[in-house]
């Protein structure tokens, strides 16, 4: 069967593309192979006037390379050989002597974006499906097809580096803005405008003074420089992507199309042999897979969830209410204890939307429509009917037992699913004095909830796979990338967070200064350090999380006094503006607090001299050990979901891969000898977890 269909009518070729048995089209040498025999019978037909390519998918016009091609490729000769087969295509096309539309119709992204280029004419619907840009940087690659070569000869220079260097995707209105379409209409008149576009004279494309000013070697190579320097701060040079794009860009620009497109195709090979490529490659495929997986291994099906209750009008319940009413598009009752709680609540979900609309995200209408989604009340009228009720409240057990209580004497009819957002304590025992334990499951949102894209589902040892496949098909509505975990003291997530940040605290009492500390996280490739992670998270807030993991792992997870003190001292961190940093007007979190040693008992700080090699291998070790002994113990369901959970939701480096990929480029049998190592020399929070040992031992990784 064959991804593209032909038709010629009166001097007029329409060339549609449907790959069969896929929902999305997608370019790989197949589809090369068959789209040549195309271009060669429309170049051999001298009756042919103009052409418009469309697509035949809904919500589709070509959703870039297929990434499972790039696997394939062995070699830096196979890598640009691939891309010079896409810029031969596809200069094809340019080089014919009729006019040439796109008729966009849904996501162009890519190598589709790419071929759209090549048109004299770009016409896009104004669907919401409709995304235009090039995300290949996301993968560690920069586009190969002609992107970083047509894209800044065609629009504004700095917004061609914005679009090359964030993967930034537009929606048609913003990508006429930039000059990347030439006409957005309605779905259903999209041929017909086509055709009119098709009916133009071959368009001969000048530019303004001010782009082919900015193309002027000086200015070029100014813009270009600063773009280099701000590339630097935000990824530390960690990622070699969006600084090989700048240079290919760079030299693109000052020399010939054919010499820019060889340049271009260079680098994409270099770049797609390097590990930080593979692993966000590995990345992308297991976000994919989790797109696709229930959470459950049973045939049991996800409920249909109409009405949510969300208890708890705080930062956490506010932002659950917004990414169900917005997101997932569904009902939503908030409840709270107080008016002022729930006004407050309300209001946070109004302000996220007004960001929205103040952007042109979303219209009027639309903010309108979405707040009606939204009520609430100070008692539980109006929950009654909820298919699923998330209780976003205080880390108090009784206080989410008796809930579970409340939610269950509403409506014995009614099988309402009780999602309990603890970050760490056991589902197990909320659903202990339960009813129905079988409808309790954990729901572990990340704050801010409109902005981290990780929900951890928990099964607890009752729990029914129907309310398993419920809280996961729920968060996917979100928007969330879900993960599902096994029951358990701080599940997964904030097991492993836990001894990475006492870690961070024992380095500090030992002398080690705080601003060494997280800048050696951070030079690791974490968002932010550890210390100042805790002042986000909230010191009385981790502080409660290590006594209930203390209880469960004993010296596995051992208590520290200065944290104590800190609390003694009503330290909170930033919510209280006071913490490790300096929350005051001058610095704003910038500096740390100088008296913070003081009450923490540490004289002289910055006494003890650790090279960052050694920081960062006693704090990350502590987080890749508790992986293993989660993945060994049966917490995990995968490496997979180990390492999406770690990513998604605690920053780690997406250019290694996660703790599990990282563990395996080092080695089991290394990573066993550094922890036994430390073992010796700090006590059993560095015993090797015996998933490590028995890996070890067969020479073996975690993906094996």
């Amino acid at each position: 069967m064959s991804s593209f269909s032909l038709e010629k009518n009166e001097g007029l070729a329409i060339v549609t593309m449907d790959t069969p048995d896929s929902p999305q089209n997608v370019l790989n040498q197949a589809v090369g192979e068959e789209f040549e025999a195309i271009i060669s019978d429309i170049e051999d037909d001298a009756s042919l006037k103009s052409l418009i390519f469309r697509s035949a998918k809904p919500g589709c016009f070509i959703a870039g390379a297929d990434i499972s091609m790039l696997q394939t490729i062995e070699s830096e000769q196979q890598a640009e050989a691939s891309c010079h087969m896409l810029h031969g295509l596809f200069q094809r096309i340019a080089d014919l002597k009729i006019t040439t539309v796109a008729a966009i119709d849904g996501v162009c992204l890519g190598g589709g974006l790419e071929l759209a280029l090549v048109f004299d004419f770009r016409v896009a619907t104004s669907e919401k499906a409709t995304k235009i840009g090039v995300p290949e940087v996301q993968l560690g690659l920069l586009p190969g097809g002609g992107g970083t070569t047509r894209l800044p000869r065609m629009i504004a220079l700095p917004t061609a580096l914005d679009l090359i260097l964030t993967g930034k995707q537009l929606n048609a209105k913003r990508a006429k803005g930039v000059g990347l379409v030439d006409k957005v209409v309605l779905p259903q008149v999209l041929l017909s405008s086509a055709k009119r576009y098709a009916a133009k004279t071959k368009p001969i494309r000048s530019q303004s003074i001010k782009d082919r000013l900015m193309k002027f070697g000086p200015v070029r190579n100014f813009v270009i420089s600063q773009a280099r320097k701000q590339t630097l701060k935000l990824t530390k040079g960690k990622y070699p992507a969006p600084l090989k794009i700048l240079d290919v860009i760079e030299n693109g620009l000052a020399t010939t199309l054919p010499n820019a497109l060889e340049l271009e195709a260079k680098g994409f090979a270099e770049l797609l042999m390097t590990p930080e490529s593979k692993q966000l490659v590995n990345i992308f495929f297991a976000v994919t897979d989790l797109k696709k997986d229930p959470g459950v291994d049973s045939d049991e099906q996800a409920r249909i969830v109409d009405n949510v209750g969300v208890l708890g009008a705080g930062l956490m319940g506010a932002g659950i209410s917004y990414v169900t009413v917005d997101k997932a598009k569904t009902t939503v009752r908030l409840k709270d204890i107080s008016v002022d709680g729930l006004a407050k609540g309300i209001a946070y979900v109004g302000k996220l939307l007004d960001k929205k609309l103040a952007r042109r995200h979303i219209s009027g209408l639309d903010r309108q429509n979405t707040m009606a989604r939204l009520t609430g009340g100070i008692d539980y009228r109006g929950l009654k009917n909820s298919d699923v009720v998330i209780e976003a409240v205080f880390e108090s057990l009784d206080l989410k037992q008796r809930m579970v209580a409340d939610i269950e004497a509403l409506d014995a009819s009614k099988e309402t699913i009780f999602a309990t957002n603890t970050s760490a304590i056991p589902i197990d025992d909320v659903a202990a004095k339960a009813k129905h334990p079988e409808r309790i499951v954990g729901m572990h949102y990340f704050s801010p909830v409109e902005k981290m894209p990780l929900l951890e589902v928990i099964n607890g040892t009752k729990t029914a796979d129907w309310a398993t496949a419920t809280a996961v098909e729920l968060g996917k509505k979100q928007g969330k990338t879900v993960i599902v975990v096994n029951d358990g003291p701080g599940f997964y997530t904030t097991r492993i967070l836990v001894p990475y940040g006492n870690e961070a605290i024992r380095l500090v009492l030992e002398g080690v200064s705080i601003e060494d500390v997280d800048s050696a996280m951070e030079d690791f490739g974490m968002p932010v350090g550890p210390i100042k992670l805790m002042d986000e998270v909230g010191i009385d807030v981790g502080a409660h999380i290590v006594v209930t993991l203390n209880q469960a792992f004993g010296e596995r997870v051992p208590l520290i006094d200065g944290v104590e003190k800190l609390l003694d001292d009503d330290r909170k961190g930033k919510k209280n503006g006071r913490g490790f940093y300096d929350y005051g007007d001058e610095s704003k979190g910038k500096n740390v607090d100088s008296s913070i040693y003081v009450v923490m008992g540490v004289d002289n700080p910055g006494r003890t001299e650790l090279s960052r090699s050694e920081i960062t291998e006693r704090i990350i070790l502590t987080m890749l050990n508790e992986a293993a002994y989660c993945h060994g113990e049966g917490i995990l369901r995968s490496a997979r979901d180990g390492d999406i959970g770690a990513i998604f939701g605690l920053g780690f480096p997406p250019f290694l891969g996660g703790p599990f990929r990282y563990m395996d480029s080092i080695g089991a049998a290394a990573v066993v000898e550094k922890l036994s190592t430390l073992q010796a020399e700090h006590g059993a929070r560095f015993t090797p977890a015996p998933v490590l040992l028995e890996l070890a031992q067969a020479d073996k990784g975690f993906y094996d």
